[in-house]
């Protein structure tokens, strides 16, 4: 296994940072929240992070991890050269990821939360798939979070917000100006845009 740099981000979240490495961790498009140590059952190197007694929350995507601390008072300084330190280390070591493939979960979930939609709504759902896809989820991925597509009904749409976006102060202003706005403008079926994965 070849070096790791990784190298600590803020996002706008205050409670949240990003490390980010030179190295893949999933494939493009594919991402893991997990919000408690008990959905994390998937993911090794998340059970470790849940380890620290300050880390709260681990999001993982492409070349980064999320750490959301459950400390407000615990400043990033003294945690993050261990935070560091440790996923260096695990990653070099090639430490297991994940124990089933991701991207694999991502595809049944989705699936399975389509339900059967009529025609028009699913061709409706995939214009808001690839609008969020191209436009939304590169943003909010340089944030240190993501943004899933949920469900399109009665021209309303649910989004799940992962990562640095749960519990961001600015989550909802960014769900209402932006996303809200743009998708209304780009796809006239769309109403409102409410958003699962917003913690106050």
């Amino acid at each position: 296994m070849s070096a790791i740099s990784i190298y600590a981000e803020a996002s706008p979240n205050p409670e949240s940072m990003k490390f980010v490495l030179n190295s893949t961790l999933l494939p493009d498009g594919v991402s893991v929240d997990y919000p408690t140590l008990e959905t994390a059952a998937n993911s090794p190197i998340a059970q470790e992070l849940f380890g620290f007694d300050y880390v709260g929350r681990v999001f993982i995507a492409q070349n980064f991890v999320t750490i959301t601390k459950t400390q407000p008072e615990l400043g990033w300084t003294s945690i993050i050269p261990e935070l560091r330190q440790f996923i260096k280390s695990y990653v070099e070591a090639g430490g297991t990821l994940f124990t089933v493939d991701p991207a694999a979960e991502q595809k049944a979930a989705q699936a399975a939360s389509a339900g059967d939609p009529t025609q028009q709504d699913g061709f409706t759902s995939q214009k808001i798939i690839d609008l969020l896809d191209n436009y939304v989820r590169p943003a909010v991925e340089q944030d240190g979070g993501n943004i899933t597509f949920k469900s399109f009904h009665d021209g309303i749409v649910t989004v799940n917000l992962q990562g640095s976006c749960s519990g961001c102060p600015s989550a909802t202003v960014t769900l209402k100006s932006g996303i809200e706005n743009l998708l209304k403008r780009m796809v006239p079926e769309v109403k409102e845009v409410v958003a699962e994965g917003i913690l106050v």
